[in-house]
């Protein structure tokens, strides 16, 4: 999974167009980009959209970003789209592994009730958007395993902590918001789950959301979220191993298997340690080979 685009969840025309966008993912959202008066049509178009989606075989995945567990909307949103078997729920303003505990639960009961089978939904979970929220990303670990992506957000966080804005004039975060994305990362490396960068509001800004994902992808982030169809396929160029990265990995994966003894080989005139390899086993993973 390299791309995820949200999609509001009330627009029929925006689901179609996310279909045809090339991402990995479609989020479809109950949440912020819903307004309240349109969450029981949100809910609706999504379960329609699910339902009818569901079956097809070349389709992205699909996921429903719901209401936070404090809003008194989760229920309703679980109620209304887990029959209709999304592939994952995404939990926004999570603030503990406690909160997903809570929302497995949820989903448990939910399953048994449509006659679906225990833990096929996953779940993925923005979990920096409050200042509490910072220092309980090591608490993801053994908390589900449904768990399968964290990412991080910028926007409830500055509105949290007061900041004037998370972006500096070249563009990049500033530092309460890099702690928090390197926090991310960690907290997801650790609990056995996909390390899924934030989005970049600048849609139109092609330059900039490369350099971002670039980073992204330097850093240890595998995947980023989109919030246009436009940026979908720059995300997905950047996050995709290149034919010399696979070749690279290839060289290291071979030569620790020639030598399995060895904690150090000797490639080109380069020593590569275990670590490398560890490196080179994830990229290829992700590739697929």
């Amino acid at each position: 999974m390299r791309s995820l685009l949200f999609v509001p969840a009330d627009s029929e025309k925006k689901l179609a167009r996310g279909l045809e966008s090339g991402a990995d993912t479609l989020i479809l959202d109950l949440e912020d980009s819903v307004a309240a008066s349109n969450k029981p049509l949100a809910r609706e178009t999504a379960r329609a959209f699910l339902a009818a989606q569901g079956p097809t075989k070349q389709r992205p995945r699909l996921m429903v970003r719901v209401n936070a567990l404090d809003s008194g909307l989760t229920d309703a949103d679980l109620d209304a789209v887990v029959a209709a078997r999304p592939d994952a729920i995404m939990l926004p303003k999570s603030e503990s592994g406690r909160d997903v505990a809570h929302l497995d639960a949820k989903l448990t009961a939910r399953e048994a009730l449509a006659g679906l089978p225990e833990g096929g939904i996953t779940i993925t979970v923005v979990a920096t958007e409050t200042a509490k929220a910072i220092f309980t990303l090591g608490t993801y670990q053994g908390a589900s395993h449904r768990l399968t992506g964290l990412t991080w957000g910028a926007e409830d966080l500055s509105a949290d902590i007061g900041a004037e804005t998370n972006r500096a004039a070249d563009g990049r975060h500033t530092e309460p918001f890099r702690l928090a994305r390197a926090l991310c990362l960690m907290g997801a490396v650790a609990a056995g789950a996909q390390p899924i960068d934030t989005v970049f509001p600048a849609f139109r800004d092609i330059d900039g959301l490369r350099r971002e994902c670039e980073e992204a992808r330097r850093d240890g982030f595998t995947a980023k979220m989109a919030i246009h169809p436009a940026q979908v396929p720059v995300i997905n160029a950047v996050f995709t191993p290149t034919d010399e990265a696979i070749a690279a990995a290839q060289a290291v994966v071979a030569a620790f298997a020639a030598q399995p003894t060895a904690g150090v080989v000797n490639i080109g005139g380069e020593m590569f340690d275990r670590p490398h390899l560890t490196r080179a086993e994830r990229l290829l993973k992700r590739a697929g080979r």
